[in-house]
């Protein structure tokens, strides 16, 4: 950091309260880590957001600011009208508002605000009405924002009384927390809005307060900004006339405030609005502790009076057993027992009891269910309240890998549903436990590389054929494409583009600072959020493109936050399998077929694996590669099959693993162990490590591990 950028800048404490993130989607260009760092590096106790009318970034905002040091200020730039904000008839004014969370109270009354804007006040932009914003006033801090803003916009026309008026209706609703703000962008509009401002505030009996509508972190970004405007307005960076913004927008320090207004002679005016007052309002600002809070919120599971989650899980699990099983030996009795009292432990009877509740209600509906995947199926509690419908013990697949003492994280249990009937499991869920209660998660679609080519050629006027001969060059690995900054380290025909031609290069330097921004958003493809208490109470609402409601944070900051999220995967593969079952009975006259009751060795079906017939197979019909995998391992018995999934991957494929796997297979190779103890593990791999559970089996039986123990090393593998 240069003497410029160190000691003026400093000097004169200050908070920022009126900052957009990346999350003011296409408006603003600041990422929360470097923004929370440059705050830092430049002496900022404390920083706020106030995106447009969401709040995407908050929780994010909330961790950084924790990690770093400094004090984190949760707010929303809203948009207010005066009238119904669900009536989309009307076509009134649309103002700017900025509101900060001074507390958990204040946090809960801006996500109920900003949800019900999002949610049912959308029209073009997420609308309150003004009367909505007075019931919930409490622990918030009211600033009236830019020249969008309803006071500013009247000064700014000359309606100096409406905006008085407009003045005292805030000041009643939200009393000393309410501050009339300005700012200085080098906007003729401004300065003489100010000085009205200075007036009013001494009429009314009201504080000012300066802040900077910042949009970038930096002022070099400005330029990155501006190619992000474009990309909203579908502008070239040359065309004129066009929106801009004025290169000051950026998150100056109270020095650099101070100096952009000397349109104002009051100088010591100018020093409390912009030191005294933004700490002032630091200093209300408290801790959230609700977002403090990461213990698991459960829902509570449906169960009969009188009974506890614990209770019926177990008395459930016990019948279910039995009815699987059909006797009850010793070791199903003691792994039951076991697998019980890790779940009683960790508190998750009542998660077991929930998902074991929506697919029971699937399967009474006729709606296809998958036999269950991933870690779940180890388990046998699972497998008898029909969660999966895998037996453990057949395959001796380890609870531990799902869940165990050591590990103290929620269970994840993914459920595969017919893709064309997801949504009335959902719907279920939604009736059951209350739709104020039940969202599911939103994601954030970021710019990758070929696509930000593609977009900044277009803003910067780049020839379109260049444009696709440069993103066409960027391969995709494991379905992302190369960051550029390796594309021009290591790709030898992007790098001579790169250097040999000036447009390129100039298309490429914009587009690696707009790289992983995010551009718009969307719905997960499978995660839903079931709460024990109303979801604004937690975490912002809003609405998708169809209609759904979905969370403003995403799945992480969920999980973060102790909600209880639940994978409701839709799988075309599960729709295809019930058709063809029903075209098969009604064709034969036959009984209809029980898929889960199908057999894994009829001969024939390896056959058609081995010819690589594997159209329309789910996880097998991936690729011409696999086809070939197929053909040449022959398999010939279930564990094949999961032998096959599980090697098809880059590591196993890079490293000849699978062809090793397959000529042990074949007895073309000896199948060799390092160690005794490994036979009984690898035996049915061929001495080959596959799976996960192996390494764990391996710890224990050559480290001494427990296998919760097991499963920590194998996760710190997997990083």
């Amino acid at each position: 950091m240069s003497a410029l950028d160190s000691a003026p800048l400093a000097s004169i404490p200050h908070v920022p309260l009126h900052v957009h993130t990346e999350y003011s989607l296409l408006d603003g260009a600041s990422r929360i880590p470097e923004l929370v760092r440059r705050a830092k590096e430049i002496g900022m106790p404390a920083l706020g957001i106030s995106d447009h009318g969401v709040m995407f970034g908050c929780f994010e905002l909330f961790q950084e600011c924790k990690k770093q040091g400094i004090k984190p200020i949760i707010g929303s730039e809203i948009y207010l009208i005066n009238g119904d904000h669900t009536d989309k008839s009307t076509r009134l004014p649309l103002y700017h508002l900025v509101l900060l969370a001074k507390n958990d109270k204040g946090y809960k009354n801006l996500t109920e605000i900003v949800s019900e804007a999002n949610v049912h006040g959308f029209y073009y932009k997420p609308r309150i009405s003004k009367e909505y914003l007075k019931q919930r006033s409490e622990g918030l801090i009211c600033l009236t924002a830019c020249l969008g803003g309803e006071v500013p916009n009247l000064l700014m026309n000359g309606k100096y009384e409406e905006a008085k008026k407009a003045a005292l209706e805030y000041k009643e609703m939200f009393g000393d927390d309410f501050y009339l703000e300005m700012q200085d962008h080098g906007i003729p509009e401004e300065a003489r809005v100010n000085s009205q401002m200075t007036k009013l505030a001494t009429e009314i009996g009201c504080k000012t307060v300066i802040t900077n509508d910042s949009h970038y972190t930096k002022k070099e970004d400005a330029i990155v900004h501006d190619a992000i405007l474009c990309l909203q307005t579908n502008k070239l960076i040359t065309d004129f006339p066009r929106m801009r913004f004025s290169g000051a927008e950026y998150l100056k320090s109270g020095y650099e405030l101070e100096t952009s207004f000397q349109h104002i002679e009051n100088r010591r005016l100018i020093r409390e609005s912009i030191e005294d007052c933004t700490l002032e309002i630091m200093e209300k600002i408290q801790n959230y502790p609700i977002l403090e809070n990461t213990a698991p919120r459960m829902p509570q599971s449906p169960v009969p009076p009188g009974e506890t989650n614990e209770t019926y899980l177990r008395k459930l699990s016990y019948v279910r057993t039995e009815e699987r099983y059909g006797e009850m030996n010793p070791q199903i009795i003691e792994r039951l027992e076991y697998e019980l009292k890790v779940i009683e432990d960790s508190g998750f009877a009542g998660y077991f009891l929930i998902v074991a509740d929506f697919i029971a209600h699937a399967r009474k509906k006729n709606i296809p269910v998958g036999p269950g995947r991933g870690s779940a199926a180890g388990s046998i509690v699972a497998y008898a309240l029909g969660i999966t419908n895998i037996d453990p013990l057949r395959f001796n697949l380890l609870f531990e890998r799902f869940l165990n003492p050591e590990r103290k994280s929620m269970p994840d249990i993914d459920t595969d549903f017919c893709i064309e009937r997801r949504g009335e499991v959902i719907e279920y869920v939604r009736e059951l436990y209350g739709s104020d209660k039940v969202a599911q998660i939103i994601t954030f679609n970021r710019m990758t590389s070929k696509a930000v080519v593609k977009d900044v050629s277009r803003v910067m006027n780049y020839p379109y054929q260049k444009s696709e001969i440069l993103a066409k060059t960027i391969p995709v690995v494991r379905g992302k494409p190369r960051q550029l900054e390796w594309m021009i380290e290591n790709h030898p025909e992007f790098k001579k583009i790169y250097d040999t031609d000036q447009s390129a290069n100039e298309v490429v330097r914009l587009a690696r600072k707009i790289e992983g921004t995010n551009k718009s958003y969307g719905v997960h493809a499978a995660g839903v959020i079931i709460g024990d208490i109303p979801l604004t109470e937690i975490v912002p609402l809003a609405k998708s493109k169809e209609g759904g409601i979905i969370t403003q944070y995403s799945m992480d900051h969920m999980a973060t936050l102790g909600l209880l999220k639940m994978d409701f995967l839709g799988l075309r593969n599960l729709t295809m399998i019930h058709r063809a079952l029903d075209i098969i009975a009604e064709t034969t006259g036959q009984p209809r077929i029980d898929i889960d009751a199908v057999t894994f060795d009829d001969p024939k079906v390896y056959e058609i694996l081995s010819r690589g017939e594997l159209a329309g197979i789910f996880q097998l019909e991936t690729s011409s590669g696999m086809k070939q995998v197929s053909r040449d391992m022959k398999p010939s018995s279930i564990e094949d099959i999961s032998a096959i999934i599980a090697l098809y991957r880059p590591g196993p494929l890079d490293t000849g693993m699978i062809d090793e796997f397959i000529d042990r297979k074949h007895g073309r190779k000896k199948i060799e162990y390092k160690a005794p103890e490994l036979e009984p593990i690898l035996k049915d791999t061929y001495g080959t490590i596959v799976y996960q559970e192996q390494i764990m089996q391996i710890a224990q039986s050559l480290a001494g591990f427990t296998l919760g123990q097991a499963d920590l090393l194998r996760r710190a593998m997997g990083k």
